[in-house]
């Protein structure tokens, strides 16, 4: 897809509105992870329960109007982060007003670019990165209304730029 500089692309509102499921994150370490979300991500905390012993019960935070929740680890009741596990199959993806920023931001405190940012072809600009608690995030700005015409030409069109690669831009 070709990358348009922002006085180029059509107007869209560059961050949809929410409309389904809250993630919920198992992490190892959560209140560094909740000063992590808040510098990374400029996350608000909405709410948190301390457990007895000093930990992260329960938190919500929001990026926006996105909301995640977490809690720290606790491997007695089988709540596992992916620093325990090993590694993620999840990804938590957020709308951004400016993606680059935000996931420059995200690297400067601490994450692994995955994917570099770049206009994708389903009409958002978008990067992953995985943060130092093992989560893997998707921030994306969207850029335009591609019609589902046009999003198969253009997904299309990548796997012929990259017939052995795969489809790098979707790996979400």
């Amino acid at each position: 897809m070709t990358e348009h500089t922002p006085a180029q692309r059509p107007a869209v509102n560059p961050v949809p509105p929410c409309n389904g499921a809250i993630p919920y994150l198992v992490v190892r370490g959560a209140g560094d992870a909740i000063a992590y979300y808040q510098r990374a991500l400029g996350a608000q905390l909405v709410f948190k329960l301390d457990a007895p012993d000093g930990s992260v019960m329960h938190a919500e935070m929001k990026v926006g109007e996105a909301r995640f929740m977490l809690s720290e680890e606790r491997p007695q009741y089988g709540a596992l982060s992916p620093l325990s596990l090993g590694g993620t199959s999840t990804t938590a993806v957020v709308y951004v007003p400016d993606v680059d920023a935000q996931v420059a931001a995200a690297v400067a405190a601490g994450a692994r670019i995955g994917m570099p940012v770049a206009d994708q072809f389903w009409g958002d600009r978008s990067g992953q990165f995985t943060d130092p608690f093992g989560h893997q995030w998707m921030l994306s700005t969207h850029i335009e209304d591609p019609t589902p015409e046009q999003m198969h030409e253009r997904l299309q069109a990548m796997f012929a730029q990259q017939p052995h690669e795969g489809c790098a831009g979707a790996a979400a």
